[in-house]
């Protein structure tokens, strides 16, 4: 199989999983199962990337390695929100675009989620692209990049818990978690799920130049940052907790930063910002 009919495959496979995605959301009134899909698609696909032979190349350690750390990936992130979406939990994102689009919601969210495709298909080519680095054996840049996907993850497992420890103290209702990982920063599991991508482009990288394709991988971690700090993470969720919250989010928003970790600004109560991640 060629590499041009693998990943046009893939994208029709990622574009139906997606439209598979739009009519759960409808069918069963929740919005999680968007993301949840979006969670194992995007991991299972960038594993067939990473695996499908491609001319008469013998399998290599790199590509196992690279599949198995797509797949663990999406079967954390995917597991936690279909938990949660499970558990009836909504993502304010979608409740405010059924606001916003009206009686225009069902076409347009069919479309929103086509785009989601294609970002996956971006994310999924840098899979590939570390994947398929001709390297031989494993390096440094190998183990460099499990270390980060190993930290992330476990990251953004202890973000998660967190922020679950917090939201089920009946104390704390109406409150903004700003304690442990929260405190450094209103979004670590964005950071962290950042950091996911970072790690394929570290593999990917050959600095003795003989795979100059492999710093397209940087695609990913560009595109997850502008997603999550520019597009569909943090402004439409911070956008939520202004109005849910009021003063109290505003006061957590100048003292702490957005994305990048760094000391609080000043001191706070602990309370829950609700991120719907």
């Amino acid at each position: 199989m060629t590499g041009v009919v693998a990943i046009v495959g893939v994208a029709i496979c990622l574009s139906a999983t997606m439209a598979w995605a739009w009519l759960m959301a409808l069918w069963t009134g929740r919005s999680g199962w968007i993301d949840a899909i979006w969670s194992f698609a995007t991991g299972l696909f960038g594993a067939a990337l990473a695996l499908i032979p491609m001319g008469d190349d013998a399998l290599t350690h790199r590509q196992l390695l690279v599949a198995a750390m797509a797949l663990f990936w999406s079967l954390r992130l995917g597991i936690h929100i279909t938990m949660r979406t499970l558990s009836g939990g909504e993502d304010p994102r979608y409740t405010q675009l059924r606001v916003e689009w009206g009686r225009g919601y069902k076409a347009r969210l069919f479309w929103f989620l086509q785009i989601q495709a294609l970002a996956a298909l971006v994310l999924a080519l840098s899979i590939m692209i570390a994947a398929r680095n001709p390297m031989p054996g494993l390096t440094l840049s190998d183990g460099t990049g499990v270390a980060l996907l190993a930290a992330a993850i476990m990251g953004e497992a202890v973000a998660d818990r967190q922020l679950s420890r917090f939201r089920s103290d009946p104390l704390n209702t109406g409150k903004i978690c700003d304690t442990g990982l929260w405190r450094y920063t209103r979004h670590p599991n964005y950071v962290f799920e950042w950091l996911v991508w970072v790690a394929y482009a570290v593999i990917a990288i050959d600095l003795t130049g003989n795979y100059p394709q492999g710093w397209l991988a940087f695609a990913g971690p560009l595109l997850m940052y502008w997603l999550l700090v520019h597009a569909s993470g943090i402004p439409p969720l911070e956008a939520h907790m202004v109005r849910s919250r009021g003063d109290a989010f505003r006061a957590y928003q100048r003292r702490v930063n957005a994305f990048w970790p760094g000391l609080p600004k000043g001191d706070g109560a602990s309370q829950d910002n609700g991120d719907s991640r």
